[in-house]
């Protein structure tokens, strides 16, 4: 085996669940190192409300310096009802906000695949998610949740005023947009762009945008434009029609979280969170499970920890060109499904109960054959 150079993983496994499904991470990566020669580093450290409670912050200076020497930060999960009534700078998921914004990830790749094994899980019937395969590509730097001015302010008679500023530019909109073309030439060559073009001048710019990206540079892309409420809408109604979504920060917020339940259960979606990439070839990224911190079932040992083993799956094709390994993962995760192993959440007639740990080491056994 050819021994490549030392590449390292910064694992926040923060709250809830999250050091659960990163503890599985950590189990694989380990395999790795022992069986493949990948030779990966890990470093692990506080963040979100496991931060707050020692430090007094979501993420310090040191964690956050630390996210700018790796080649990837794999999260696990941050926030809770613990934290609530924080100010809202002090919340866990500042943390969040802070490594997408300074470490410049502007596209959030969130796929929503509903596995063979799983379509009774879905809440739909089986003929409308059997087979579906989707891409998110959120933006994530720019829109509602950063624009400026915002805030909570009093106004007259006693009242107050909350303001929030939605607003794009043209590169930002193209950058992304582009990431989404891209993904669509090395899957069924079609993006669906999503905005409120109809009632938001900002959706009308990221639709004027996208056309134009199309038009000097995909041609051979299929493009079509959709208003984001429609675009809810078809998620239940056909699903299987979309290929590849790109859509700004908020909408896609919310419509990677409702293609994500097509699936079946959070615990088993992956996302990617990257930058771009500089005059090298490399780029800054961070990966992380779709579902949250779950705290009402943190430290049973029933989480799924698949979607973070997924998350790792990315990590190793985008941020290191390891596709075969990928593939391998991948694999190992489709194969433990095969064999009717579930943890509690994707459960159903005739499939064995595992464990959080127990699923780790199920695949674990499949990697190694």
């Amino acid at each position: 085996m050819i021994k490549v150079k030392k590449r390292k993983f910064l694992l926040l496994p923060g709250d809830g669940i999250g050091p659960e499904v990163i503890g599985e991470v950590k189990k694989i990566i380990t395999w790795f190192n022992v069986n493949k020669s990948l030779d990966f580093d890990m470093e692990e450290a506080l963040v979100g409300g496991a931060s707050y409670d020692k430090h007094g912050t979501p993420i310090t200076d040191e964690v956050f310096y630390k996210s700018l020497e790796c080649e990837a930060v794999i999260l696990g999960a941050v926030g809770g009802p613990k934290y609530d009534n924080l100010d809202f700078s002090k919340r866990p998921e500042r943390a969040l906000l802070k490594l997408r914004k300074e470490l410049k990830l502007f596209a959030n790749l969130r796929p929503a695949i509903c596995f063979k094994q799983l379509v009774e899980a879905s809440t739909l019937k089986p003929e409308i998610v059997s087979g579906l395969d989707i891409m998110i590509v959120r933006e994530l730097t720019g829109g509602i949740y950063f624009g400026e001015p915002r805030g909570i302010k009093p106004i007259d008679k006693g009242e107050r005023k909350g303001i929030n500023t939605h607003t794009y530019t043209s590169s930002e909109i193209k950058r992304v947009a582009r990431v989404a073309f891209d993904l669509a030439k090395k899957r069924n060559n079609k993006v669906t762009s999503c905005e409120k073009s109809n009632v938001m001048e900002a959706g009308q710019l990221w639709k004027e945008e996208v056309q134009n990206l199309h038009d000097k540079e995909f041609k051979d892309v299929e493009l079509n434009h959709m208003l984001a409420d429609n675009c809810a809408m078809q998620l239940l109604r056909n699903p299987k029609q979309f290929d590849v979504i790109v859509t700004d920060n908020l909408f896609g917020d919310m419509l990677s979280d409702e293609a994500s339940m097509l699936t079946g259960s959070l615990g088993l979606l992956p996302s990617a969170s990257l930058g771009a990439k500089n005059k090298d070839g490399e780029m800054r990224a961070m990966y992380e499970p779709v579902h949250g911190s779950a705290p009402d079932i943190a430290g049973k040992g029933i989480a799924n920890p698949i979607a973070t083993i997924l998350s790792f799956a990315m990590a190793l094709r985008y941020s290191l060109d390891l596709d075969k390994e990928a593939d391998d993962l991948e694999k190992a995760v489709q194969n433990v499904l095969d064999d009717g192993l579930r943890t509690k959440d994707i459960m159903s007639k005739g499939t064995k109960e595992i464990s959080t740990s127990g699923m780790g080491d199920a695949i674990i056994a499949y990697l190694q054959k």
